[in-house]
């Protein structure tokens, strides 16, 4: 749930609402009781929750297994520069039903 930032358009007081996006904005100022508006502010920072977002958040396998599949589809399509799947990791060992 986010948080709201207010200004008192009488008294100029600020405060913040940590409240829901489906609640209705605030009209009330708490110390006078006047009109207050939303104002607009930057917000929060991103939060990345999970694992991928980065490059180094992979382990360093994941990492050198696309390195060697890389590297055999490039001899592949060396051998093979008519081959369809010329391009496939998959082609050299024949798995791949296009080749």
């Amino acid at each position: 749930m986010p948080t709201y930032q207010y200004e008192c358009n009488t008294c100029s007081h600020q405060f913040e609402v940590f409240q829901s996006i489906k609640d209705d904005a605030l009209k009330v100022c708490p110390e006078c009781g006047k009109e207050v508006r939303r104002l607009i502010t930057g917000g929060g920072g991103v939060i990345y929750k999970g694992s991928g977002f980065y490059r180094t958040d992979r382990g360093l396998t994941d990492h050198a297994a696309n390195v060697k599949d890389a590297q055999k589809a490039k001899a592949a399509a060396a051998k093979n520069p008519a081959s369809p799947c010329a391009a496939c990791a998959k082609a050299e060992s024949g798995e791949c039903g296009a080749a």
